[in-house]
């Protein structure tokens, strides 16, 4: 049938649902690979969306924020198609691992080849198999171990388009960030396919406030697109933060840090973030915040190296008032339109 949507050899019918496995290498034991696809295919015509998770093996959260997606979706009554995606890196996500078992990195490893490396052959199944059949994407990645992102959205400058997917999705802040080489969102964005990359939550750990923004942000967005009844959200008095520059704030001493300020906290240029001592208590060493802005990430473990990235903040206009929605959970945040350049944000391997 025309109206029927094709994926890996299957043909899913209008207002059906199929569970597509797309095969991907052959592995040492002989037996072939397979990334697992959920195909959601409306009864009524409408865009087709991707949603992937773990592309890193250990950002689980993606995993389960499309869990309930795919409980919450139904393709008799969806305009468009669905493709959800739990986890895209299985390799790594057997393993807990960030990367693939050759140790390369999938996410820089797009748009991949049929016989190239073990990343190489998966990107190259992801970009035919469901990056070339979308209009949209949005992929779902956290923090590594050890470290906590407070729910945000990323995506590349200049596209109005974007933003005001962004703004439906809600989250508490949205960051400007250029693109980078092998990202699936490069290869999207060079072949015409938008992208929100959503960055929540800590690796190989669940929480429910990432998990129910992610939920309630998708569902925004879906429905801002026409694909599902329900409120874009778009006409609340409230909109996310916007932001394209952040900092690092390091530890300036190795030793026991004692934290007072955690991520979706407002800070001031000189508020005390963390005090860092010896292991007897001795010579603590005071972390100020080095601008004005709302902190979008920290590590969780207390014990740290001279130079250990402790805090992220992204650079916002009034961060007093981003702080007091931030309390609530439940209310998005003040907007402020991003001035110059975004910057590029440092990948998790680059923070430690």
């Amino acid at each position: 049938m025309a109206d029927d949507f094709e994926l890996g050899g299957e043909r899913i019918a209008r207002g059906s649902e199929a569970d597509i496995g797309l095969p991907i290498t052959t592995m040492a034991t002989g037996f072939n690979s397979q990334l697992a696809v959920r195909v959601a295919h409306g009864a009524k015509p409408g865009p087709v969306v991707f949603i992937s998770g773990a592309i890193h093996g250990d950002e689980i959260l993606g995993t389960a924020i499309i869990q309930r997606i795919a409980n919450l979706i139904s393709a008799e009554t969806l305009s468009g198609t669905l493709l959800l995606i739990p986890v895209t890196n299985i390799f790594g996500f057997l393993n807990r691992s960030r990367y693939l078992p050759d140790r390369r990195d999938l996410n820089r490893s797009f748009p991949g080849s049929p016989n190239g490396s073990l990343a190489g052959q998966l990107a190259h199944v992801f970009f035919t198999e469901i990056v070339s059949r979308a209009t949209l994407g949005i992929d779902i990645h956290t923090a590594a171990e050890h470290r906590y992102n407070l729910p945000q959205i990323r995506m590349a400058a200049g596209n109005k388009k974007l933003v005001e997917l962004a703004m439906a999705f809600a989250p508490p802040v949205i960051i400007e960030s250029p693109l980078r080489e092998g990202s699936l969102r490069e290869l999207a964005h060079q072949q015409g396919v938008d992208m929100l990359l959503m960055e929540t939550g800590e690796a190989l750990r669940f929480d429910r406030f990432s998990i129910d923004t992610g939920v309630a942000g998708i569902q925004r967005v879906l429905a801002h697109l026409g694909m599902i009844e329900a409120e874009d959200g778009l006409n609340e008095i409230s909109v996310p933060a916007r932001s394209n520059k952040s900092r690092w704030v390091r530890s300036p001493r190795g030793g026991v840090s004692h934290r007072v300020l955690k991520s979706g906290d407002a800070v001031k240029k000189g508020d005390l973030l963390a005090v860092v001592s010896g292991l007897f208590g001795e010579e603590p060493h005071e972390l100020v915040s080095p601008t004005d802005g709302l902190i979008i990430g920290h590590a969780t473990l207390p014990v740290v190296h001279q130079g250990d990235a402790l805090y992220h903040i992204a650079q916002v206009d009034h961060p007093e008032r981003v702080g007091k929605r931030i309390e609530t959970l439940t209310e998005a945040i003040y907007a402020s339109e991003p001035e110059g350049f975004a910057e590029a944000l440092l990948d998790e391997d680059e923070v430690l």
